[in-house]
């Protein structure tokens, strides 16, 4: 555009009417295949809708939350997002997390009614806001306001916070300053040397401006776009939707898979097998308290309380739920009070140590006695031996209660009697094995971050043959700071009992030392090590903040489509990699030739309105890469942007194409006496022709058409557009650009000049890939 002003004012209209043009077709191509991108991504989109709990003129419906509108009743438990400003009307133990808006971790109690009326909106006990999240209890609430008018929206008026910056960002935005700087350099020196020495100061000046176009890889977001989309569309295919298409050229860079053991790696179906007591015997008490428990309390309803419900059919009419106290990450344990025949029972169930913590008592054949350190030892080892046998395993206690209050909390959990323990097996997929070995051939190491017990998990691992080099507890982690835990996560497979603040320091520690890590989750824990994450997972029946936190939704809970996800991601990383590496070796190497030959050369090698339309040309014919085959080897390991592998091709590859440029420029003034008309029609042509097939070289690291074939459309665009190069000089259209008619003996030169070029580049190619595979390949060994 600076050009074409330039142009016209100085009433260079033809000039500035075909730059003009050259521009619009390429805004113009540019829009079309990005538009088509963005709607197959919102078709994607589409298939995933967040939906909250309704009451509508008095009848109970789920909608997507952005057909919500004031006035309507939402009904709200653990794990759900809150989809919009409202006010509460009923509450049981709501805890909110309000980090969104506050920046504060620690959970919000909610009441229906407001306690200081001085207090401003946003930090009303009875009031919840859009973007925040359940973390426990129930609610029903009113809503008040939607969409931009809530507290949410006033924000993201002003300030919309990015996620962290993914090492696909980072290496893209390291490229964008490497490119900048070598077209910021030569541009400057071209046009100062010319202004001063060999043209007038508006031609140099165009000229520098065409060169910078010319050198500038401006197709690089219409490719990633194609490239994202199609890998989208793809795994979309293979059941998973891909809700931030960007992620996809991360899953190609991921060498590390973070994932919880419950429903990724087994079954998720899981089944009560024992109820014992304290001496490991089978025990009805122990069943009936548990299903009580179960049964009462109406936080989220995690697989383990589904599977003592279905278990047996336990009769509840004895007892009337009083309150309960909901389950929390720190506790690790549930809580229900009711009203039964001996008065209010506190009936509690959770993970084994922290259940205990609470205990003094025991109950052993119908008596209560004191627990001792003996009586400790013995419920663990039984703990210890389930779960070596790979059960999942909680505890059961209770309280009589004094009084008959109707309100209680965590402070009323204590000097309570342990009644025994439950069991539960979840076996793992069958698919989980061969996923695991699918993965850690692709060059991805698999860690588990759990909340469950390391025999447990160790079980599960041994199953599904992930070999475990280590593991680590979160109650070790608590006592290490960042630098000690970086040096240790890299030898640790299991991560067990973890906190969701645990998950996050360890993906962070393995982000430190260089890692791309991805993780999957399904649960409220996991949502902010699935946003922290270089790639998000969930699966479509996760909670609410899970499924938006992530990056890619598995619509099967299955490995193996992450394994499919991989590869397409790798694809994509490969394909981005061609447009690259092309405009960093042949099309960097001939514009700077164009520069150099501007310095001794008395007329411009090419004319700025031909150096617009090469590079349009060029453009067109690379817009077919995202089409392109890769070859089964380049997808085998993760891939990495690599700045200095990028630099080295630059250097090597660069000058080759530039030798062969000055070449062609001795052949035209000393063999043919080019004019300035002539030099320039031919040096349009051989730099397409050399810019174009060039292609099919780089695109692989094996021998071109014999060992790696590209698709058909890259083939058929790449010959259309040198067939155009070679015909246009012959046309009317060809007069307008300042093209001549070229010799017949013109083209048998090219011929050979091309020929040569290609086999000299695939000598050099072999040659350099050996000596720099390891700026290519990341060797497991580091990994």
């Amino acid at each position: 555009l600076f050009a074409a002003i330039i142009s016209i004012s100085v009433k260079e209209i033809t000039n500035a009417t075909i730059i003009i043009s050259i521009i619009l077709i390429s805004v113009v191509l540019d829009f079309f295949q990005r538009y088509k991108a963005e709607n197959a991504a919102e078709l994607l989109l589409k298939k995933i809708v967040t939906r909250a709990h309704t009451i509508r003129d008095g009848i109970e419906q789920d909608i997507p939350i952005g057909d919500l509108v004031p006035g309507d009743v939402i009904s709200l438990t653990a794990g759900d997002m809150i989809p919009a400003d409202a006010r509460l009307l009923i509450v049981r133990d709501f805890f909110v997390n309000e980090s969104s808006l506050t920046g504060e971790p620690y959970p919000v109690l909610k009441s229906e009614t407001l306690t200081d009326s001085e207090k401003p909106l946003s930090e009303a006990d009875n009031y919840i806001f859009l973007g925040t999240s359940v973390i426990s209890g129930a609610a029903k609430a009113i809503i008040t306001r939607t969409g931009l008018s809530t507290e949410y929206g006033k924000i993201a008026k002003t300030l919309v916070q990015r996620p962290p910056e993914t090492d696909f960002e980072h290496g893209l935005k390291q490229f964008s300053y490497l490119m900048s700087k070598f077209v910021f350099t030569l541009v400057i020196i071209v046009f100062f040397i010319n202004a001063l020495f060999k043209q007038d100061i508006l031609q140099s000046l165009l000229f520098s401006v065409a060169l910078a176009v010319g050198m500038t890889p401006e197709l690089l977001p219409m490719i990633l776009s194609l490239n994202m989309t199609k890998g989208a569309i793809a795994m979309s295919h293979k059941g998973a939707i891909v809700k931030h298409p960007e992620s996809i050229q991360n899953f190609g860079s991921m060498d590390i898979l973070c994932t919880d053991k419950t429903g990724t790696l087994t079954d998720n179906k899981i089944a009560l097998m024992k109820h014992l007591d304290t001496d490991g015997n089978d025990s009805e008490k122990v069943l009936l308290f548990s299903y009580i428990n179960s049964y009462f309390h109406t936080g989220l309803k995690n697989p383990l309380d589904e599977a003592i419900i279905a278990f047996r059919f336990e009769d509840t009419e004895k007892y009337k739920k009083v309150d309960e106290i909901p389950f929390d990450f720190i506790r690790r344990r549930t809580s229900v009070v009711v009203s039964g025949e001996s008065g209010h029972i506190l009936i509690t169930k959770g993970a084994p140590e922290e259940t205990l913590a609470v205990c003094n008592s025991l109950e052993k054949n119908g008596s209560i006695i004191p627990l001792t350190g003996t009586d400790r030892e013995k419920i663990l080892k039984i703990y210890m031996n389930q779960s070596r046998d790979g059960f999942r395993t909680l505890a059961v206690c209770y309280r009589i209660l004094k009084g008959d209050q109707e309100r209680y909390s965590v402070n009323d959990e204590h000097e309570m009697v342990i009644l025994g323990l439950v069991t539960f097996i979840d076996p793992p997929k069958e698919s989980a094995r061969e996923s695991v070995s699918l993965l850690a051939a692709s060059g991805i190491e698999l860690k588990i971050l759990t909340g469950d017990d390391e025999l447990v998990t160790q079980k599960t691992c041994e199953l599904i043959g992930l070999p475990v080099k280590g593991v680590l507890s979160g109650k070790a982690i608590e006592h290490m700071d960042q630098e000690t835990l970086s040096r240790v996560v890299t030898n640790v497979t299991i991560f067990s009992r973890m906190t969701p603040v645990q998950k996050n320091l360890v993906m962070n520690s393995l982000k430190r030392n260089g890692h791309v890590v991805g993780f999957m989750g399904d649960g409220i824990n996991d949502a902010p090590s699935i946003r922290e994450a270089d790639v998000g997972i969930s699966v479509e029946n996760a909670v609410d903040i899970a499924k938006e936190s992530a990056d890619i939704i598995l619509l099967k809970n299955d490995l193996r489509i992450l394994y499919e996800g991989v590869l397409e991601g790798r694809k994509t990383f490969g394909n981005t990699m061609k447009y690259i590496l092309m405009g960093t070796s042949s099309n960097f190497g001939n514009m700077f030739s164009v520069a150099g030959a501007s310095f001794f050369l008395g007329f411009l090698p090419m004319l700025p309105i031909q150096i617009l339309l090469n590079n349009l040309l060029y453009d067109i014919s690379e817009s077919a890469i995202p089409t392109d085959n890769v070859d089964e080897s380049y997808i085998k390991t993760p891939k990495k942007w690599d700045i200095e592998f990028i630099k080295k091709f630059i250097l090597v590859f660069g000058p080759i194409s530039s030798v062969f440029d000055f070449i062609t420029f001795f052949i035209l003034l000393f063999i043919f006496k080019a004019d300035a008309s002539f030099f320039q029609t031919a040096w349009f042509i051989e730099s397409i022709c050399t810019q174009t097939l060039i292609i099919f070289v780089i695109r692989t690291r094996f021998v071109p058409f014999y060992a790696s074939r590209p698709s058909r459309l890259l083939f058929a665009s790449t010959v259309i557009i040198v067939v155009i190069a070679c015909v246009l000089p012959f046309t009317v259209i060809g007069t307008v650009f300042g093209f001549v008619h070229p010799p017949l003996s013109f083209f048998a030169v090219l011929a050979g000049l091309v020929i040569g070029y290609l086999i000299l580049v695939e000598l050099t190619k072999k040659w350099f890939y050996k000596k720099y595979s390891l700026f290519i390949e990341r060797k497991r060994a580091i990994l």
